[in-house]
């Protein structure tokens, strides 16, 4: 199953759609037609998954064609954490205008998938329908304005769909579009920023584990909930006067080489001077997280592949999934990071070769976030690894994301 981040116009996650996506090398099952695509979304979501593990407090989003939305299959789903798309191929008739609003009525959010404006639809757009999905590569971009030109005179969210840069995300937020879709997960090199942006309240809480004298284990958790708090550690790291010069292996020792001295004045300045960021809330700090909790899962998977994988270990997993995403999020040349940084060897090969376990790890987080799964299939087969396997460890990873309070 995939998950595609929904956000606001705030660069926010406020949902997610939930695909269907099943790579042939690893299931028998071929699925013939939508309806199969979504009864197993919601069998996974429900019996597999779980609908928090996967959606934590945002709603999430699956397809129905006609077949579907009549099917007394839905009640199963809970209507305040889900939302029903309607596929553009459902047909406008007196039924499936009573079923949606007899839906909406229960509690389900409803939207129309793959929209274009067309008068048939007035009785869905006038209080039952809350979200429209325009694909803006679908639709010329002259009927596109006159699309929204209509729909804006009805009380329905606009989304944009397959957003592919910046220019494009301003341009439908100044034709009305609340909601945007595809920009952030799927190229996300296109969303950078020109600073490290940290969260107060991680500050705060850091500086008052010091302050109580916390167990290591504490601390070392809360730098694992903000990329940028590691990454401004490990320049740390290289900037003061520690004893010796070793490479560093993983977040807990950068902690113990910095010494709880120098942290605790480090963190004194460093709240002050910080802005208030947007934490796990924008799409792609969301992203980083899960990936390094996916690593650092799949690095603890027992038992590991008796040829490859043998020298991840989880807390250098973490750290290469953390890193790996800082040139998307923050706009930090990779070879950058890794000259200002005293990193392992095994570690700088990883984020900029792909190279050794670590960089066989990285690889399978990143087909999986792209939902390349055929290809992750073929290394799956070749590391002796389950496709059960990993589904286990990035509901995991869903679930250590889901408990970050930022």
């Amino acid at each position: 199953m995939g998950r595609q981040p929904i956000l606001n116009g705030l660069e926010e996650v406020v949902g997610y759609e939930l695909l269907f996506r099943s790579p042939q090398s690893t299931s028998s099952a071929a699925i013939q037609n939508s309806s199969q695509a979504t009864s197993s979304v919601i069998l996974d979501l429900l019996s597999h998954f779980g609908v928090r593990e996967i959606l934590g407090i945002h709603r999430g989003f699956i397809n129905v064609d006609a077949d579907m939305l009549m099917n007394e299959a839905l009640d199963l789903l809970p209507t305040d954490m889900i939302g029903l798309e309607l596929l553009e191929d459902v047909a406008i008739s007196p039924d499936i205008i009573d079923r949606c609003r007899k839906l909406k009525a229960k509690g389900f959010v409803l939207a129309l998938d793959d929209h274009r404006y067309s008068p048939a639809y007035g009785e869905l757009y006038a209080g039952i329908i809350d979200i429209v999905k325009i694909d803006l590569i679908a639709t010329p971009l002259e009927e596109l304005y006159k699309d929204v030109d209509q729909l804006r005179r009805y009380p329905v969210k606009l989304l944009a769909e397959k957003v592919d840069s910046r220019h494009v995300y301003l341009r439908c937020r100044r034709m009305g579009f609340e909601l945007f879709q595809g920009y952030f997960f799927a190229r996300p090199s296109l969303m950078q920023k020109s600073r490290m942006e940290n969260s107060s309240a991680t500050f705060f809480k850091l500086m008052q584990q010091l302050a109580n004298d916390a167990e290591i284990d504490e601390i070392e958790e809360t730098f694992k909930q903000s990329p940028a708090l590691t990454y401004k550690l490990l320049l740390l790291v290289n900037s003061v006067a520690c004893s010796t010069r070793e490479k560093i292996r993983t977040v807990r020792h950068a902690i113990t080489q910095v010494g709880f001295d120098h942290l605790t004045r480090w963190v004194q300045l460093s709240v002050f001077a910080s802005d208030v960021g947007s934490g796990l809330n924008d799409a792609l700090l969301e992203m980083a997280a899960v990936r390094a909790a996916f690593m650092e899962e799949m690095a603890r998977f027992e038992p590991q592949s008796p040829r490859l994988l043998r020298y991840a270990q989880p807390d250098q997993a973490f750290m290469v999934g953390t890193l790996s995403m800082l040139k998307d999020i923050y706009d930090v040349d990779m070879k950058e990071i890794v000259t200002n940084l005293n990193l392992t060897d095994e570690i700088q090969d990883a984020l900029i070769n792909r190279g050794g376990d670590l960089g066989t790890l990285l690889c399978l987080a990143e087909m999986l976030e792209l939902l390349q799964l055929d290809e992750m299939a073929e290394s799956l087969e070749k590391l002796h690894i389950s496709i059960d396997a990993v589904m286990s460890c990035q509901k995991k990873a869903y679930n250590w994301r889901n408990k970050l309070d930022l």
